[in-house]
Parts: structure tokens; C-alpha cells; sequence
């Protein structure tokens, strides 16, 4: 028997329930709320809760390192022009701040999600969507090819959820603390139905995958870095700990009896019992009177505490190896490298940025098709389909190493708007510009006006008066 609408929602909340437990993990390992783990009860029963709320944060080193070098600049449609249209309506929705956001959610969380909808009925607009309100499923067997597609949300004491699928929208609601789904009336007009037809003929919600396998669902890049971010706070905390206790120098009294004092009677003022003298008070006043013969002070030399600081550089060796993340970003630490060191360096990050390239950008060409089908341009849509998403060049480079790069390719006769393109930052309105003012220069060189271009000649000095030159006798 076939699944009703509602049977989907339900199966499909359900399901996202379960996802996320894991993406909570992976922003609380982001945030720096990690718990203290590697530790042994007799440890944790000394220090108590010490350590809670204590975090040597690198998780959140690896993606930000990422997303800094993900900037997409615009799209191209097949024949290889820029689509001025695409770009106009990711400006309309927000989507070039919206995006950073996005992306960095997708590399934490392992999937953020686009929706693609024309709220107010005549212009589409493009939100993203966190990995906990939102899900999509696949027609079995066929990865690429959306079946529906669920977003939650709560307001108040009321959960919503709006269901796509290709050929109609369920909407539902129900109490937070529980109960069922039913038909969705707040917020609607009593004319208004709950669910109608799909306008755009497809699920408008599109998933963005962080790194995945073809049998294995999208994981988080800081998924490998947990345990290791772990055994590097457990250390901290031991390190901590030893330097509270035994990093400094312990003096110790010899021969000598343990120092006490008289307790009196408040009455009679006669000694009724005695009891230790507060070694606290000695280690404020730094004073100590050794009245007996034959005593001594000893010294107790302080534990060195390098080799814990040997071992956590070793495991942000092991995160900056395993993320292909360049050491200066976990270190900090360059000295006398050079440009073409640095850049090998980077190159294991460039190199990944690049991957995510593909896996992003497919996903952005399928949010810019639907936002030309909603626009009512399938020819557009079918064009951006085969296109490219133009990405900022993920390799940092000096304008000296630019320059000197765009001139050499200038000179193999490389065209100008091609040589912009490599340009970090300049987006396709810029290129547009900046053709524009080349050909007015062009045709102000061709007609003549060269006022126009340098302004008009300035006019000759006046010759100061000069003595008449001598005749030639």
C-alpha cells in the first residue's frame, strides 16, 4: 500500500530526530563544549568538575581554514557566459553572505540544505536551511534524484512542517510536547487550504553534502579530529593539574617535630590539649624558626612538565596531517619561509578546497535551476545545468605574484576578460564594468576625442621675457 502524505511526514521527522544526534555532537565539538574524556576515575575523582567547560578548541580550526577559500563569484551557463540573471536573483535572496554560513554548517554538520520557493507568489527566493530542520530523500536507487523533501520548525508551542514533493506541498502542525499531525490552519486564512499544488514540478529543496562515500551518508570534517582534540584537552588538564601541585620547587622541614600549638582552657587559662599549627599560615608569612638541633630543610626539585608539551604539539602534528590543514594555521609559528615554501605548504588545503569545489558546485547549479524554472526560463534552466559555478581562487597569492602571473599570460595573448577572472574578488559586474570602460576608451581613441579620455591639452607657458641674442658681427 502506498504511503499517504502524512505518513511520510511522520516517518521523515522521525528520521531527522535521529540524524541529529550526531550533527549535535559535531557543533558541540565546533563550539569548544567538549567533555573531559581519556581520564581515569581516580582523576576525575580528584578534580571533581574542575576541568568542565575547559576546551584547547581546534575543531573549529579545520573548517574555518576551509570556508575562508570557498567563495563562489557567480555562474556560468553552457556556452561558457556569465548568467547575469543567476547572479541578480543570489544577490536578491542575500544568498553571497548567506552562503558562507551555509557552507561552514555543511563542513560541521555534514549537510545544510537550500530551499527554493516563491513565497509571496511572483519572486522566487533562495534560504538555506540548517541539517536539523530540514531532510530530503532519493527515489531508491537513483542518489541524484529527489523524492520529497521535509522542513521543521517550531513557533511558540506549535512544531510546523511543510512537505515537497514533484507534484504538491503538505502542511502540518502540531503541539511540541507531542500529539499528532494535523492539517495546518495557523497563520493561514480560512479560505487558504493547507496543501496545493507544486508550482515548480519538482522537490524544491536541495541538499549540500559535505564529503561523502557512494555507500556511506556525508560526514563532518572534524569527525577525525575527536579523539585526538580529546587526548589534547586530557593532557591540558594533567598539565594543568601538575603544574597546581608539583611545577614548583617543595621544601620540606628534617629533624624537626611537627610544629603545634597550645590549646587553653577560656576559664582557668591552663593547657588542656594541643593541636597543629596551620601550615598555611608558614607559606603566607614565609617565615619558619627551627629551635631544634640537628634540623633541616630540604628541597624537592620541580617536575618538568615538557614532555606533556611535547606530545600535545605531536597530536595538532597528527590533526594538521590527517585535515591536509597547513601546520602555521595550528602553530602559528613561520620562520625564514618562503613564498614558494608556504604555498607547498598549503597546497594538501588548496587541493581539498578544490575537491569541495566540485561537490558544492553541483549543488549550487541545482538551487540556480530551480530558481530559473520558478523564474519560468527552462532554457535558462537547462543551461546552468551544464554549466560551472565561478569560485574565487582558493590559493592565497601576494598582487606582486598576480601581476606577474596575468603578465605572463598576457603575453601568449590570453584575453583580457579572461586574465579579470584570475583576479581574487572581482565578480562577474566588475568584469562587466570594466569591459564597458575599455570600450569607451576604444571608441573615444577611434573618434578622436582624446579630451575625453586625459582631459584637454593644457595650454603652453608664456615665455618669460628674454634678452634679444646678440647679431653675429
Amino acid at each position: 500500500m502506498a504511503e499517504s502524505p502524512l505518513q511520510m511526514t511522520t516517518r521523515l521527522r522521525r528520521k531527522l530526530e535521529k540524524r541529529k544526534i550526531k550533527a549535535q555532537l559535531w557543533g558541540d565539538y565546533y563550539d569548544g563544549r567538549h567533555p573531559l574524556k581519556f581520564a581515569s576515575p581516580e582523576f576525575r575523582a580528584q578534580t571533581g568538575g574542575l576541568f568542565d567547560g575547559f576546551s584547547d578548541n581546534w575543531c573549529s580550526v579545520v573548517p574555518n581554514a576551509m570556508i575562508e577559500r570557498m567563495s563562489p563569484m557567480g555562474f556560468r551557463l553552457e556556452d561558457g557566459t556569465v548568467d547575469k540573471a543567476a547572479g541578480r536573483a543570489w544577490k536578491m535572496s542575500e544568498c553571497d553572505v548567506e552562503i558562507g554560513l551555509s557552507m561552514l554548517e555543511s563542513l560541521v554538520s555534514a549537510r545544510c540544505y537550500a530551499l527554493v520557493w516563491k513565497p509571496d507568489g511572483t519572486t522566487a527566493e533562495i534560504t538555506f536551511e540548517p541539517e536539523s530542520q530540514a531532510i530530503v530523500e532519493y527515489v531508491p536507487g537513483r542518489r541524484r534524484v529527489r523524492a520529497a523533501g521535509l522542513k521543521v520548525w517550531r513557533d511558540g508551542d506549535l512544531e510546523f512542517a511543510t512537505l515537497f514533493l514533484p507534484d504538491m506541498v503538505y502542511r502540518y502542525q502540531r503541539h511540541v510536547n507531542g500529539g499528532e499531525w494535523a492539517d495546518r490552519t495557523s497563520g493561514l486564512l480560512r479560505s487558504e487550504s493547507a496543501h496545493f499544488r507544486n508550482p515548480i514540478g519538482l522537490v524544491p529543496l536541495v541538499e549540500i553534502p559535505n564529503r561523502t562515500r557512494l555507500l556511506a551518508p556525508p560526514v563532518s570534517e572534524i569527525h577525525n579530529v575527536i579523539p585526538l582534540q580529546n587526548a589534547v584537552n586530557a593532557l591540558w588538564a594533567h598539565v594543568l593539574t601538575a603544574a597546581d601541585s608539583v611545577a614548583l620547587p617543595a621544601r620540606a622541614v628534617l629533624g624537626m617535630d611537627r610544629p603545634v600549638r597550645e590549646i587553653l582552657d577560656p576559664e582557668t587559662g591552663e593547657v588542656v590539649g594541643e593541636e597543629d599549627e596551620p601550615i598555611a599560615k608558614f607559606r603566607s608569612d614565609r617565615l619558619l624558626w627551627l629551635e631544634k638541633p640537628g634540623a633541616s630543610i630540604a628541597e624537592f626539585s620541580a617536575a618538568p612538565l615538557s614532555g606533556f608539551i611535547e606530545l600535545i604539539r605531536e597530536l595538532v602534528d597528527h590533526i594538521a596531517a590527517q585535515t591536509r590543514t597547513p601546520g602555521h594555521y595550528l602553530v602559528g609559528r613561520l620562520i625564514n619561509v618562503g613564498v614558494d615554501g608556504l604555498a607547498q605548504n598549503e597546497a594538501g588545503l588548496v587541493a581539498k578546497v578544490r575537491e569541495r569545489h566540485r561537490y558544492t558546485g553541483a549543488a549550487l547549479r541545482e538551487i540556480m535551476r530551480i530558481e530559473a524554472l520558478a523564474a519560468g526560463e527552462p532554457r535558462r534552466a537547462e543551461a546552468l545545468r551544464l554549466g560551472d559555478v565561478i569560485w574565487r581562487d582558493p590559493q592565497f597569492r601576494s598582487d606582486a605574484q598576480y601581476a606577474d602571473a596575468l603578465t605572463k599570460l598576457k603575453s601568449i595573448n590570453v584575453p583580457d576578460e579572461a586574465l579579470w577572472e584570475r583576479i581574487p574578488g572581482v565578480t562577474p559586474e566588475e568584469i562587466a564594468r570594466w569591459k564597458s570602460m575599455r570600450d569607451d576608451q576604444a571608441a573615444a581613441i577611434l573618434g578622436g576625442n582624446l579630451a575625453g579620455m586625459f582631459g584637454p591639452k593644457p595650454e603652453p607657458a608664456e615665455e618669460a621675457d628674454a634678452e634679444p641674442i646678440p647679431e653675429a658681427a
